[in-house]
């Protein structure tokens, strides 16, 4: 898939590198989980992005260069699950926006739901939620569930 300036693509074994230097980033991980060894991390790409169901896909720039990752697989029967994960370098670029932007339309074409859970600190996070009018449903396991309800 492809947005006006990235490429969302299913990871490959040699995204490995990227993907370390990447979750191994004090701040980058700072609201998700303690910053990833090399073997968590081949452990997270062997189960979240090799997967023959992936719960990951890479992001890359239009220049093919490995940004992050967005999350987008299925939440619940009616909702997908959707997040990013950009080096910190890309930030403040309107990436995640233009991401969200992409899984809203796909959600649509699969009639589903969309759903964004992130940690009360994340402000970056609630702000794109609450930008493209998801709703705050509930705080569950120290995490705020935002969701858009495109489909009854």
């Amino acid at each position: 898939m492809k947005t006006k300036r990235l490429h969302i693509r299913r990871f490959q074994p040699d995204d490995l590198a990227d993907l370390f230097k990447l979750l191994s980033d004090k701040e980058v991980m700072r609201y998700l989980e303690k910053p990833y060894t090399l073997k968590r991390t081949e452990q997270f790409l062997q189960e979240a992005g090799l997967h023959k169901n992936p719960l990951i896909f890479a992001v890359e720039d239009m220049c093919g260069n490995f940004i992050g990752y967005i999350i987008y697989h299925p939440y619940d029967d009616s909702s997908y699950e959707i997040g990013w994960v950009l080096y910190k370098t890309e930030w403040r670029k309107g990436y995640a926006q233009e991401l969200t932007e992409a899984m809203l339309c796909d959600a649509k074409q699969k009639k589903k739901n969309l759903v964004i859970e992130c940690v009360p600190e994340q402000e970056s996070t609630k702000r794109i939620a609450l930008k493209n009018h998801f709703r705050f449903i509930d705080h569950i396991d120290h995490c705020d569930i935002y969701k858009l309800n495109l489909f009854s």
